[in-house]
C-alpha cells in the first residue's frame, strides 16, 4: 500500500491501521524545496497510533545513518533496520512465487478531491494488466524509452508508472522536490539532460507553468519528447494548445486519459496514431466497453448530449472490492443503473466521434432548476485572456436556490479591478447563459491542489462557505486555504 510522503500523523496512521501491515518502509526524510522534510518522526508517531507494524525499514535519504547530519533519527532496536541492513545485503537472485491472478496484490487510496477517501483493493492479474497494456499501447513504450509521470507514489499513476514501465523492463524516471524549484524551468531541465520520450503531468500544473511564461523554456533542448500525456481534470483549449505547441513542439500527441483508482488505469484513451482534437480524450481504451447514459440508463453517445460516463461490463482490473466492504462497493458503483458502473463524470462526444469530459456529474450545481457543471463554469471563465485558472462553486441563493461563485487565478500581467470582474460574469454568461453568470467573482494567486495537480473544491467550497474542510491530508500548499477564506 503505498503512502503519500506529505501525510501527517493521522492519515498515516488510518492506512498502516486499515490492513494492519506488519512491515513499513520510509526513510528519515527527503528535500522539497532544498530543505529536509522529516519523515521517522510522522511514522513512528503513526505505528503508535495505529498499533501495527511489526518492522520498520528506513531508507537513509539525508545521511542520518552515520550521524554526521544535524538531525538525530528515532530509533526502535527492536523494530527499526536500515534499508541496506535489511534490503541491501539480499541475494540478487529470488525465486518468484506463483500466486492466484485474482489474489489482492494492493491497497490504493482515492485521492480525498470528493470527500473520504476509499480504500480500493487491487488483484495481482488486474492492476499488472490493466497498467502493462496502457503504457505499452497508449505510450508506445520502447526498450530505450525514458518515463516520466509527475506522481507522488502516493496515489494511483505512481504505482501504474512503475508496474507499467517495469513489466518491460522499462526505465522510469523519477524526481524529488517541486515542479519549481530552484528555477520554474526545473521539468524543462531534466527533461533535457535526461532524454525524457513521455512526459505525464496534470492540466493543472501545466496551467500553473504557463503562468511563469516561456521564457523558461528558452534554451532547454526537449526535442527528445514523443508522447505527452495527462489526466486527473478537463483541459481548457488555450492551456492544451500551449502545452501541444510550446511543450510538444506541434507534433507530439497529448494522450489525455482518464479512469481512475478504483480500475488502476483509464476508461479513455487515445491511442498515438490517431488523430486528436484540443482538450480531448480519444475514445475508450483497448478493451474497455464504456457508454455515455441519460438518469434513465440509456445511451446517449451517439445523440451527442451529454450523460453520464459508464461501463458496461468489468474489466480485469477494476477494484475487487473496497476496504470497507462488498455492500459500499456495490451502492457506490454499481446500484444507480442495473448492470451499469457508475463512474461519476459527466461525458459528451462530438460529431467526428471524440470523447470530452465536462467534470464530476455529483458536483453538479442546480442553478434555477437547470444543471451544469463547475467544469464548464471554469472552462467558460478561461476563454477570457486574463484567467488562468478557475474553479467554481455552489452558495446558497434565495432566489435560483444556487448562484455560482468563481475563484480566480489571473494570468500575470492582469490587473484586479472590478471591470476585469464584469468582464469574467459576462464571458461565462455568454457562453453558458445568464443564470449561470457568477454571482461573485473572487480573485486568489492559487487553489489548494493534491501533490498530483488535482484542484481540491470540496476544500475551496467548505472554505467559502465557513465549514470544516474536512480531511485535507492530500494536500500540498496549506497556505491556499487561506488565502480563499480572505478573498472576500
Amino acid at each position: 500500500m503505498p503512502i503519500f510522503s506529505g501525510f501527517g500523523v493521522d492519515a498515516t496512521a488510518t492506512r498502516i491501521r486499515d490492513p494492519e501491515c506488519s512491515v513499513l518502509f520510509t526513510g528519515d526524510g527527503f528535500y522539497r524545496r532544498g530543505t529536509p522534510v522529516y519523515l521517522k518522526e510522522t511514522a513512528d508517531e503513526a505505528i503508535s497510533e495505529a498499533g501495527h507494524a511489526e518492522h520498520t525499514i528506513v531508507y537513509d535519504r539525508l545521511g542520518s545513518r552515520g550521524g554526521d547530519g544535524d538531525h538525530e533519527v528515532p530509533w526502535v532496536d527492536e523494530r527499526d533496520e536500515w534499508w541496506d541492513d535489511a534490503v541491501g545485503s539480499a541475494d540478487d537472485d529470488y525465486e518468484t512465487k506463483s500466486l492466484p491472478s485474482d489474489q489482492e496484490s494492493m491497497l490504493l487510496y482515492s485521492s480525498g478531491t470528493t470527500g473520504k477517501p476509499k480504500g480500493i483493493v487491487h488483484t495481482q492479474a488486474g492492476a499488472l494488466i490493466q497498467a502493462a497494456k496502457e503504457v505499452y499501447f497508449g505510450f508506445d513504450l520502447r526498450p530505450a524509452d525514458r518515463f516520466f509521470w509527475v506522481s507522488d507514489i502516493g496515489w494511483m499513476m505512481g504505482p501504474w508508472a512503475l508496474m507499467g514501465t517495469h513489466t518491460f523492463g522499462g526505465t522510469l524516471f523519477m524526481y524529488e522536490g517541486a515542479p519549481d524549484h530552484p528555477k520554474p524551468d526545473r521539468f524543462w531541465e531534466m527533461i533535457d539532460r535526461h532524454g525524457i520520450t513521455q512526459f505525464g503531468i496534470s492540466p493543472t500544473a501545466i496551467r500553473a507553468l504557463r503562468k511563469r511564461g516561456d521564457e523558461w523554456l528558452e534554451g532547454h533542448d526537449i526535442s527528445s519528447l514523443r508522447l505527452l500525456g495527462s489526466t486527473g481534470e478537463p483541459w481548457d483549449p488555450e492551456s492544451w494548445r500551449w502545452f501541444y505547441e510550446r511543450v510538444g513542439g506541434g507534433e507530439t500527441p497529448i494522450i489525455n486519459i482518464s479512469g481512475g483508482t478504483e480500475i488502476m488505469g483509464c476508461f479513455l484513451m487515445p491511442m498515438p496514431i490517431q488523430p486528436l482534437k484540443p482538450c480531448t480524450l480519444g475514445g475508450p481504451g483497448l478493451g474497455m466497453d464504456i457508454d455515455i447514459v441519460d438518469r434513465d440508463g440509456e445511451s446517449v453517445a451517439d445523440d451527442h448530449e451529454r450523460g453520464f460516463l459508464v461501463a458496461r461490463d468489468s474489466c480485469p482490473s477494476m477494484t475487487k472490492s473496497l476496504w470497507s466492504g462488498d455492500e459500499r462497493y456495490i451502492e457506490e458503483y454499481w446500484s444507480t443503473w442495473e448492470n451499469l458502473w457508475d463512474h461519476g463524470d459527466w461525458a459528451r462526444t462530438d460529431e467526428d466521434g471524440f470523447w470530452f469530459l465536462h467534470g464530476r456529474a455529483d458536483d453538479a450545481l442546480n442553478v434555477a432548476g437547470r444543471k451544469v457543471g463547475p467544469a464548464e463554469v471554469e472552462g467558460a471563465a478561461m476563454e477570457h485572456d486574463a484567467v488562468n485558472q478557475a474553479a467554481a462553486v455552489g452558495v446558497p441563493d434565495d432566489t435560483t436556490g444556487t448562484a455560482v461563485v468563481l475563484y480566480v487565478v489571473p494570468e500575470p500581467g492582469a490587473t484586479e479591478s472590478a471591470d476585469l470582474r464584469e468582464a469574467i460574469r459576462a464571458v461565462v454568461g455568454e457562453e453558458l447563459g445568464k443564470p449561470f453568470r457568477p454571482r461573485e467573482v473572487l480573485f486568489v494567486d492559487e487553489f489548494p491542489k493534491t501533490q498530483s495537480g488535482k484542484i481540491i473544491r470540496r476544500a475551496i467550497q467548505a472554505t467559502h462557505a465557513g465549514e470544516d474542510p474536512g480531511d485535507l491530508s492530500s494536500i500540498e500548499n496549506p497556505g491556499a486555504i487561506d488565502e480563499i477564506e480572505q478573498a472576500r
